[in-house]
């Protein structure tokens, strides 16, 4: 079985990724190896949480690392016919999407917190988020992804 940051798609989506990050925060992601590959396992392996969408006009996941899978608790396949705005409960999706209004007009956001609900309904509180657009090779805007390390289950 191939894993799934070897892929053409996901090795290209996370060099924008960690790029992207990069551009806008001054900072890295992870700690770069030099090698496409490693940059792509160590981000799909990393202990915190990334996570992205396109720029559909309803936005469909098409990045989630591992602790993203886990904490949505969904397999690949499904988190990537899964709307982004669904990661929200509908009471928290305009919130929602105001930030990500914010974060589009200003490059990035830091300091998020928000409400998110998993496939099976089980509901998290995200802290210290940030969020930040992903451009490509021509510095036009392709999506849009967010990182964070804290979370805690909510009743």
């Amino acid at each position: 079985m191939t894993s799934i940051w070897t892929s053409p798609a996901v090795l290209a989506w996370s060099q924008r990724l960690l790029d992207s990050f990069r551009r806008w925060t001054g900072r890295d992601l992870i700690a770069r190896s030099g090698s496409k590959e490693g940059d792509a396992k160590a981000l799909f392996d990393a202990p915190f949480v990334v996570v992205s969408h396109g720029i559909e006009p309803d936005p469909v996941l098409n990045y989630g690392n591992q602790a993203a899978l886990r904490l949505w608790e969904m397999d690949w396949d499904r988190f990537l016919h899964t709307p982004s705005r669904m990661t929200a409960e509908p009471v928290h999706q305009e919130e929602r999407r105001r930030i990500l209004a914010v974060a589009q007009e200003r490059g990035y956001v830091e300091g998020y917190r928000g409400v998110r609900i998993s496939a099976t309904g089980r509901r998290f509180l995200v802290t210290d988020a940030i969020l930040w657009n992903v451009l490509d090779d021509h510095d036009r805007l392709v999506g849009q992804a967010a990182t964070f390390r804290n979370w805690q289950n909510m009743r």
